[in-house]
């Protein structure tokens, strides 16, 4: 496979190479491969998630917020669920 790059990515590739952050201008093809990947996977367990979530509605297992502490405690539940999983997946057992 061949790829084009504009002449800011082959600067910027270039600059990295002459700094020591990469080896070959490779390490940069794959670094972004690396982090295209991630990101994919992240997208596609985030569509998965709303979809569970859709699914849920449909069931009738949502929960009305109608209250500004509703929303607060929602917030609040959400945000310590989120920090969880970030401690677990930083810190993998």
């Amino acid at each position: 496979m061949e790829v084009f790059l504009t002449p800011d990515q082959e600067a910027f590739i270039r600059q990295a190479i002459e700094t020591g952050r990469l080896h070959r201008k490779e390490d940069a093809v794959e670094q972004a491969m690396s982090l295209w990947e991630e990101r994919e996977r992240r997208r596609l367990e985030i569509i998965a998630a709303a979809d569970q979530a859709e699914a849920s509605l449909v069931r009738g297992d949502g929960r009305r917020i109608t209250t500004h502490e509703e929303v607060t405690q929602l917030a609040s539940d959400i945000k310590r669920r989120g920090m969880a999983r970030l401690a677990a997946d930083q810190n993998p057992r």
